[in-house]
């Protein structure tokens, strides 16, 4: 005789959809929802794909894609892989997508428009469920999308336009006035900001959160200590070594970016400033590179794993919400030693 699993099949034979369906008590075209991200019950989701996995049952691709006349698999498009909020985002949508048994088409477009819509272009004809994208090109590229059937969920960027795109983004407004807030409390009234950028952008935002906060507490902005600067190496440095070396008063800066942290952590290295005894720093975006500064680096945390896991929901289980407006995920102020009290003249 044969050497049995645990379920009492043979093991030579795979599992089949009906044998997933008798073990989780329900029906085939339940197990076939939830393995086309139809619409089921969180419950029944769950008591499916554990059947599921004690069967070790893998659900036909080719078959999918003939009768659903797509193949399948999520589309995720970012600026860059190597960015810590990129990676983490995608991190969160290959575990999100690993839970509905799909796989994941990555590319990055890096900053370039027109290869942001090739790449959009090319998964359309793959015809994947969806596509996920922090986008930073033409927002015409994603009308054609959602006008050719294709469903679209934007990541840390508002797509105007379509109101059917769904949306992801990051309460950096509100990180912006904590930090902010955090610093006058500390006494600072001459505050820079690094990385001003247009108005669609997360750092538009940021350096609007940072405004509108001063003028509620009551502090002036003064223009000369507003710096713009690319999220760029180079740009960034140049920023900060302009900022920094003209001496120009800030007893603090906020960087809008991690780049622009480390461009202002560094200058502040080679002027001998010291931190936080001279000036004090603080960044948006908590990268694993903050608390091993010396002093740890106080910053801003943005939840990109939680972002890209709840892009996927979106995609693949919620997208009748697609009317309801964005969802807003928090941010979280991470005090660390960077900043105190600032120098008594």
């Amino acid at each position: 005789m044969g050497d049995r699993g645990g379920s009492g099949r043979p093991a030579a034979r795979p599992a089949t959809i009906k044998d997933v369906a008798a073990a989780a008590g329900v029906g085939i075209a339940t197990v076939s929802r939830v393995f086309s991200g139809g619409s089921v019950s969180a419950a029944t989701r769950e008591r499916v794909l554990a059947a599921a996995g004690d069967l070790d049952y893998r659900p036909s691709a080719v078959g999918r894609s003939l009768k659903l006349q797509r193949t399948g698999g999520i589309g995720l498009i970012v600026p860059d892989v190597t960015d810590p909020f990129c990676a983490d985002l995608i991190a969160g949508v290959l575990e999100c997508a690993r839970t509905f048994g799909e796989h994941v088409l990555l590319d990055a477009a890096h900053g370039d428009a027109g290869r942001e819509a090739a790449i959009a272009d090319r998964m359309m004809e793959q015809r994947v469920d969806g596509i996920i994208v922090v986008p930073e090109g033409d927002p015409a590229a994603w009308h054609s999308v959602v006008g050719a059937g294709g469903w679209v969920v934007s990541v840390d960027r508002v797509l105007p336009g379509p109101p059917d795109v769904l949306t992801v983004l990051i309460d950096d407004r509100a990180g912006v006035r904590a930090l902010v807030e955090y610093l006058v409390g500390l006494g600072h009234r001459r505050i820079a900001f690094l990385g001003a950028a247009s108005p669609g952008a997360p750092t538009g935002v940021r350096e609007a959160a940072f405004r509108d906060t001063l003028a509620q507490l009551g502090v002036a902005v003064d223009e000369d200590l507003v710096v713009a600067a690319r999220p760029e190496r180079d740009s960034a440095y140049a920023a900060a070594a302009g900022l920094l070396q003209r001496r120009a008063g800030a007893s603090a800066v906020l960087a809008a970016g991690h780049l622009i942290g480390e461009a202002a952590v560094l200058v502040a290295r080679e002027l001998d400033l010291r931190v936080p005894a001279d000036v004090s720093i603080a960044m948006v975006g908590d990268v694993s590179w903050a608390e091993l500064c010396d002093p740890p680096l106080t910053a801003v945390a943005r939840p990109g794993h939680d972002a890209g896991y709840r892009a996927c929901e979106l995609l693949l289980r919620d997208r009748t919400r697609a009317r309801g407006g964005p969802v807003l995920l928090p941010t979280e102020l991470v005090i660390r030693g960077s900043c105190g009290p600032p120098r008594r003249a």
